[in-house]
This record gives C-alpha cells, sequence and structure tokens, in this order.
C-alpha cells in the first residue's frame, strides 16, 4: 500500500502546503475553499458547511485529525463527506488509522499540489 503518488517525478516545486489554499480559486474545477485553524473549528465548519471534501491534517492543535475523521464518519449528516489526509507523520500505522476511522485517501506531505488536484476531482468524480 503506497502512500506516494504514482508517476511523481520528484519535482516538489508547487507541492501542496496549507499557504496554498488560494491556489484552489483559480482551478477549472471552481472550488469553494474554506479552512480552519485546528481541529474543533474543522469539525464547526463541517457541521456548518456540510462540504463534500475535506482535506485533513493528524497533527492539529485541539482536537487531533484522528477524532476529526472518526466524528464526521461517524455522524450521519457529514458521512459522507470525502476526507484525503495528508501528514508529514504519516506512517504505516497512522496510514491504517485513518483508513479505519474513514479516510477515503492518505498521503505523505509534501504532496505535490497538481496531484492533489486530481485526487480531489476523482474523489469528487469530476473526471
Amino acid at each position: 500500500m503506497s502512500r506516494d503518488y504514482e508517476g511523481f517525478d520528484g519535482d516538489w516545486e508547487g507541492s501542496w502546503s496549507w499557504e496554498h489554499c488560494d491556489d484552489w480559486d483559480e482551478d477549472e474545477f471552481d472550488y469553494e475553499v474554506i479552512s480552519a485553524s485546528d481541529g474543533f473549528e474543522a469539525g464547526l465548519q463541517v457541521t456548518h458547511f456540510a462540504p463534500h471534501l475535506l482535506i485533513l491534517d493528524i497533527m492539529m492543535p485541539d482536537i487531533k485529525g484522528y477524532e476529526v475523521c472518526k466524528k464526521i464518519k461517524e455522524n450521519p449528516d457529514t458521512a459522507n463527506t470525502k476526507i484525503i489526509v495528508l501528514s508529514a507523520y504519516l506512517d504505516e500505522d497512522k496510514f491504517k488509522k485513518m483508513k479505519q476511522y474513514g479516510a477515503d485517501a492518505c498521503f505523505s506531505k509534501p504532496f505535490p499540489l497538481p496531484q492533489l488536484k486530481e485526487e480531489v476531482a476523482r474523489l469528487l468524480e469530476l473526471r
């Protein structure tokens, strides 16, 4: 089970970081992007805005990504939200744990932004 993107050529220029949220505004699918500064706020945002997809880090202040993922997937109102986990701390055990909690995809950071956009489009069935 590889967490790395197949076909990645090793060029990290344009890799995803949380500072790249504005880059989604220029995407061909015209995504609406809402960010949260910690796990608690992420849970509130998901409940309030009911997004189709969430990009989640494991290591966040307050409530960790594991708990956010688990709560989203256990709630019937948010259970269909697609979750992509990106983390610099994603080892095989954490990868398995996030998948058990319902994450739809898990990747190690840094992860190239173009490939992340492809994964988002795939999960949202836009491609």
